[in-house]
């Protein structure tokens, strides 16, 4: 769940149903200064199977952050963010919501599950850059991450 500082591989699993988002999502991140790897699945189920698999293998991918929409289809996002915070093996992977409910319920609920960080989505498609560049200079560039658990 951690990159090597000398690495320019950033391994990102997005959750996300919306094609049309998904696409912004990635062209957002084409212009970083790192090579990043999208792992993306279209409902919360998938992502939890995904996680767990991950978490029981060294083969599978190995994730510096998450991007969550919370209105998923089977398992929504809260329910997989408070998954994930309670799980040993995945509580050290940075959470960043990133959704178009403006609702303070929904803001107050996701940190109250311990999501590191309540993003938004743009409604002008030009405007999904900011979110990558702003998710590449803190959580790329600044952040320090915990070390994966054993």
């Amino acid at each position: 769940m951690t990159r090597s500082p000398s690495t320019d591989l950033v391994s990102i699993l997005l959750v996300e149903d919306n094609p049309g988002d998904v696409r912004l999502i990635e062209e957002a991140f084409k212009s970083a200064e790192f090579e990043t790897t999208f792992h993306t699945v279209t409902d919360g189920s998938a992502a939890l199977e995904l996680l767990h698999e991950r978490a029981a293998s060294e083969d599978g991918p190995e994730l510096d952050l998450m991007l969550l929409d919370l209105n998923l289809p089977r398992t929504d996002g809260f329910e997989v963010l408070e998954t994930v915070k309670n799980d040993p093996k995945l509580t050290s992977l940075p959470v960043l919501v990133l959704t178009s409910s403006e609702a303070t319920e929904d803001i107050v609920r996701s940190y109250e599950l311990c999501a590191n960080a309540y993003l938004t989505k743009p409604t002008d498609p030009d405007e999904f850059a900011d979110i990558g560049r702003a998710v590449e200079a803190f959580w790329i560039e600044e952040a320090t991450l915990p070390p994966v658990p054993s």
